[in-house]
C-alpha cells in the first residue's frame, strides 16, 4: 500500500497525474510540467510536500546533541531561523540532507526527506546522549510550499502578518494563514522566492483551496514533483539519491559550505576536514550537450576513453531550452570549459563542463 498525504482526496479534482514516489503516491504533474515550471518562475506555484517527514528534538541536551550528529554550526542559529545540514557516517557518506529550525535552545524540529524518515529516525536514536529526545510528528503535520515571484503578495492576501521582513531562512510559529494556524517559513526547493507552510494535516485541504482561491487573478497553479524537481535541478539543489548519498560526501556535492570543521566535533568530521582542506576525489559538476541528446541519471560520463564518473540528474531545462546536467566526476577532469562524452543508449555524445547553478533568479 502506498503512503498518502491529507491532500490525496482532491487531487483528482484538481486534474492530478500520481505516481510512486519513494512508497508515497504522489502528484507528479496537474496540467504539466512545463507549464507548472513556468508559472513558478514567473508566478507562483503550490506544491504538497507533506510527504516530507518532521522530528521535534527537545531537551535540555539538545544542542549538543545536534551538533554532533549535523555538519552545520548550529551555534550560528538563533530562535527562528532556518539551517540547511547534513547528517554524515563516520566516513563522510551522506545519512540525509536536512532542515534544522531553532525554536529555542532545548526545541528544534528536523525536516527530513520522506524516503530517509525510518532510517534516519533510527539512526537519529541510534547516536542518542544526554538529556535528549526526539518525537516523529510527521503524520500529524501537512507541508505545502507556495513558490515563485508572486508567491508573497497572495499570501499576505490571507494573513494579517506582515511578510515582506520576513527574511530567507527564518519563520514565525502560530501565524494565522486563511484563519488556520500554521508555521511559516520563508524557504523553498525551487530556486525562486517563497514560503513553506506546516499545519495541522486536518486543515491541509482548507489551506489548500484557500491559496489557490486567493492566488487565482495573479496565476497561482498546483504543481507536481515534476516541475519541481526540474526547477530545483535547474538552480542546482540536491537531490537525496542523485547528488547525494551514503556513497557521496557533502564535499564532493559541492556543498562543503555546509560543513563546519572549526565547530569541533561531529560525525564525519575528520573525513570532510581532510576533503575541505585538500579537495575531494571527486566533482559535482555541470554539463551541457554538444551533441544532440538528453543526460540522464546514471549515463556515464567519458574524458577520452576514461570513464570519469556519471551523471546524477539531467534534462532538457525548461527555462533555458538547452540539454543540461549534472554529474559527478574525477576532479582531474572538473575544470570548466573541458570536453566531455556522456553515453546516451550506447553512443558516446559530446558535451562540455559549464558553471553552475544553470538559473539565479534576479534580485
Amino acid at each position: 500500500m502506498l503512503k498518502r498525504t491529507p491532500l490525496h482526496p482532491i487531487y483528482e479534482k484538481y486534474g492530478a497525474r500520481v505516481i510512486d514516489f519513494g512508497g508515497w503516491e504522489l502528484p507528479v504533474q496537474f496540467a504539466g510540467i512545463q507549464s507548472e515550471h513556468h508559472a513558478v518562475r514567473r508566478q507562483a506555484g503550490l506544491f504538497d510536500v507533506s510527504h516530507m517527514g518532521e522530528v521535534l528534538v527537545t531537551g535540555p541536551d539538545a544542542f549538543r546533541f545536534l551538533q554532533r550528529i549535523t555538519t552545520n554550526d548550529l551555534s550560528k542559529l538563533e530562535d527562528g531561523q532556518v539551517q540547511y545540514s547534513f547528517m554524515c557516517y563516520p566516513d563522510g557518506g551522506v545519512v540525509d540532507d536536512l532542515i534544522v529550525y531553532r525554536f529555542h535552545g532545548e526545541e528544534y524540529m528536523l525536516v527530513i526527506n520522506a524516503a530517509n524518515i525510518d532510517k534516519d529516525i533510527a539512526w537519529i536514536d541510534s547516536q542518542l546522549s544526554g538529556d535528549v529526545r526526539w518525537k516523529d510528528i510527521s503524520p500529524e503535520t501537512a507541508l505545502l510550499a507556495l513558490q515563485g515571484p508572486k508567491a508573497e503578495p497572495i499570501l499576505q492576501k490571507v494573513t494579517e502578518a506582515p511578510l515582506s521582513g520576513l527574511k530567507p531562512f527564518h519563520f514565525r510559529k502560530d501565524i494565522r494563514i486563511a484563519g488556520i494556524q500554521a508555521l511559516l517559513s520563508r524557504t523553498g526547493y525551487t530556486g525562486e522566492d517563497g514560503f513553506e507552510l506546516y499545519v495541522r494535516s486536518s486543515d491541509a485541504i482548507t489551506l489548500w483551496e484557500e491559496l489557490l482561491k486567493a492566488g487565482g487573478d495573479d496565476g497561482l497553479v498546483p504543481a507536481g514533483l515534476g516541475a519541481r524537481d526540474t526547477l530545483r535541478f535547474e538552480a542546482r539543489l540536491p537531490l537525496y539519491g542523485q547528488e547525494l548519498s551514503p556513497e557521496t560526501t557533502p564535499v564532493e556535492a559541492g556543498l562543503g559550505m555546509f560543513v563546519k570543521p572549526e565547530k569541533g566535533e561531529f560525525i564525519g568530521r575528520d573525513v570532510l576536514a581532510e576533503q575541505k582542506a585538500n579537495g575531494a576525489p571527486r566533482k559535482l559538476v555541470g554539463i551541457e550537450m554538444i551533441d544532440r541528446g538528453i543526460p540522464r541519471s546514471h549515463y556515464p560520463v567519458y574524458c577520452g576513453d576514461v570513464r570519469i564518473g556519471e551523471v546524477t540528474t539531467g534534462t532538457q531545462s525548461p527555462t533555458l531550452k538547452k540539454n543540461v546536467g549534472l554529474a559527478l566526476i574525477d576532479r582531474k577532469y572538473a575544470a570548466i570549459g573541458t570536453e566531455v562524452a556522456v553515453e546516451v543508449r550506447g553512443k558516446r555524445l559530446q558535451a562540455v563542463i559549464v558553471p553552475t547553478p544553470f538559473y539565479k533568479r534576479s534580485r
